[in-house]
């Protein structure tokens, strides 16, 4: 027992011992630390002082560098400065010098000049003193001895004159007639187009022969919509694999050519197809229309156009005159008018516009009443289009007379191409006037909503307004433009007025 107690109180004076080493310990490395970072502090100061010495010393190395460098630039600069200085002394001397000379020859020359005008003086009163002496001795004033001299020279030589004229205007006459030619030789044969006829009728190629079967219909209804809702004559013969589209209007062929070959594609026909198509076809020809029109202008040079123009300039694509494609013809009257003008020093760009435009009426001279240059001119007055263009096109027909230059080049570039060889076919002409009078004829009745002639002018289909024409007022229409065609035309055979009325009335059950 007396053991433990020992044993715990010597581990009790050993643990207090320790302590107190340790604390004593960490007293002397405390110290030690202390001493350390002073010492280290102080080398920093010296360290810092001596890079501060440095950065001073050469800063101002550094600064007496840049002083002389700028001393030896300002001395530099003084010695330029010096140098113009004196430069410019010398040519500030040199000007005065130069003006003191100038002054001297000016004064000369006023001197120079004022002698000159005296001895003009001098020479005018010298030759007024003798022509009053030779006037005294001859009897005669000048004018009248000048008049006398004239009178005997025109009088000697009046036969030689009379023959030197007669020379000169018959070499004039034939040089002009010669260059006349040698113009219209060169511009013709810069411009070689084709001379393309057109056709009365387009032929459809069908895959097989079940299809005509379907394009007739059962009793004949689909063909009879179809030739209805176009204006056409559908010719089925024997032969194989085609069917033939006959109308004297382009425009009416080529919308019922697409609507067939639409027709045969999506391969259901019937009447409400049919004029479904139809009115598809009526759009894409539009769209055609268009762009020959901006086609047109561009080959013809002639820019900054209404679309409106455009479409109407378009039309004449399908447009015929004499067999000759309009739009090709005025294509080509462009071209002839502005070589023509850079040869005779004319206006070009109006030439080419007049020649371009010449012909714009006949585009809807189905419609509108008047002669094709009174409609062309006021459709250019209506789309603002410059007035020398309306002149240069209006006098092609000498239906006005020639106010321009440009307007006889563009009847002669008009006459040029009209006059190709295979151009132009008149009977053709005459065979579509008579097809276009009978449409006029039965456009003309009241009620009438529109008309074709089909069958080569055979007959005479007119669709009437069935809000505005009965079934007697129908019978009444057909045997009046019977009469005015009996009355009014020239024809071989028999003409069939057909007129139809037809009310539609669609509900729909939702």
């Amino acid at each position: 027992m007396f053991s433990l107690q020992f044993t715990v109180l010597l581990l009790a004076v050993a643990g207090l011992v320790g302590i107190g080493i340790g604390y004593f310990l960490r007293l002397i490395i405390s110290l030690g630390k202390k001493g350390s970072m002073e010492l280290e502090i102080k080398q920093m100061m010296l360290d810092a002082e001596t890079r501060a010495k440095k950065i001073t010393d050469e800063a101002e190395a550094r600064a007496e560098e840049k002083s002389a460098q700028i001393a030896a630039e300002h001395k530099e600069r003084e010695k330029e400065l010096k140098a113009v200085e004196e430069r410019l002394v010398k040519k500030e001397s040199l000007l005065d010098q130069r003006q003191s000379h100038l002054d001297g020859e000016s004064e000369q020359i006023k001197q120079k000049t004022a002698e000159v005008e005296h001895l003009k003086q001098k020479h005018e009163e010298i030759v007024k003193t003798e022509q009053a002496k030779l006037e005294q001795v001859a009897g005669l004033s000048k004018e009248d001895a000048k008049t006398q001299l004239i009178a005997s020279i025109e009088k000697q030589y009046e036969a030689d004159f009379e023959s030197r004229m007669r020379k000169l205007e018959t070499s004039a006459d034939e040089k002009l007639e010669k260059r006349a030619k040698e113009i219209l030789t060169v511009t013709a044969h810069r411009l070689g187009t084709s001379a393309v006829s057109d056709i009365l009728a387009t032929t459809i190629t069908i895959p097989n022969e079940e299809l005509k079967g379907k394009i007739i219909g059962k009793e004949g209804r689909n063909i009879r919509a179809f030739e209805r809702a176009t204006g056409v004559d559908v010719i089925v013969d024997d032969t194989p694999g085609t069917i033939t589209l006959s109308c004297f209007d382009p425009i009416r062929r080529h919308i019922a050519r697409v609507a067939l070959e639409n027709l045969i594609l999506d391969g259901r026909i019937q009447p409400s197809r049919i004029e479904e198509m139809v009115k598809k076809a009526e759009e894409e020809i539009n769209n055609i229309i268009r762009k020959k029109g901006t086609e047109a202008a561009y080959q013809a040079r002639v820019s900054n156009l209404d679309p409106k123009l455009l479409m109407i300039l378009g039309r004449l694509f399908f447009r015929t005159s004499y067999g000759q494609n309009v739009l090709d013809h005025s294509i080509e009257v462009a071209h002839l008018a502005g070589m023509l003008a850079e040869e005779l020093g004319a206006d070009p760009a109006i030439a080419r516009a007049g020649a371009l435009f010449h012909d714009i009426g006949k585009a809807v001279d189905h419609d509108v009443p008047g002669t094709h240059v009174e409609i062309g001119r006021r459709i250019l007055q209506k789309f603002n289009v410059d007035n020398r263009v309306i002149l240069a096109m209006q006098a092609h027909h000498e239906e006005y007379p020639y106010e321009t230059p440009e307007s006889m080049i563009v009847q002669l570039a008009d006459a040029i191409s009209g006059s190709r060889p295979g151009a132009r076919r008149d009977n053709v002409e005459e065979y579509i006037k008579r097809l276009e009078d009978l449409e006029a004829i039965a456009n003309a009745q009241q009620g009438v909503e529109k008309s074709y002639a089909i069958s080569a002018g055979r007959e005479v289909r007119v669709i009437v307004k069935p809000e505005e024409v009965n079934d007697a007022d129908a019978r009444k229409i057909a045997r009046e433009i019977a009469d005015r065609i009996e009355k009014d035309m020239q024809y071989p055979g028999e003409i069939k007025v057909s007129v139809m009325r037809e009310t539609r009335v669609i509900e729909y059950a939702r």
